[in-house]
């Protein structure tokens, strides 16, 4: 009889990858580096295991919404005391924090606990082309559709 596979932490390897975010829209970049970041493109995916990939985002700033959603979508944070709850249109928040939209749309796609934050670590956005991780030869991702 065969046993089913169970990856651990020693025999999961871990890939470098970068993405160019540059005109591709936020859900459907997120959704495919949170894929990434779980390890779910791998045959070796174990659910309670971090078996995920780095993934570094390039041109974040050049991100696409869809519709009138640069000014109508809204990200709320608050600062724990009365009346502190601040409000920012996507567009500000672009301007502000080019990147912070799409790493908060990729966390939340990542598991919400100890694993999720783990795996969050391995995430890593810039604006503009460069990096400072060419010492681990990262690959060319390309995004699907």
């Amino acid at each position: 009889m065969r046993s089913t596979f169970m990856a651990n932490a020693q025999t999961i390897e871990h890939n470098w990858y970068v993405v160019d975010a540059e005109g591709k829209t936020l859900g459907r970049l997120a959704t495919e580096v949170a894929t990434l970041l779980r390890g779910k493109h791998k045959p070796t995916y174990t659910p309670h295991v971090d078996s995920g990939d780095n993934v570094i985002i390039i041109n974040a700033e050049k991100i696409e919404l869809t519709g009138d959603k640069w000014n109508k979508k809204l990200y709320y944070r608050h600062s724990q005391y009365n009346g502190g709850l601040k409000v920012q249109t996507a567009k500000e928040m672009n301007q502000k924090h080019p990147g912070r939209m799409l790493e908060l749309a990729i966390k939340g796609m990542l598991p919400h606990g100890k694993l999720g934050r783990k795996m969050a670590k391995k995430l890593f956005v810039y604006t503009g082309n460069e990096h400072p991780h060419a010492a681990q030869n990262p690959e060319v991702y390309e995004l699907r559709g």
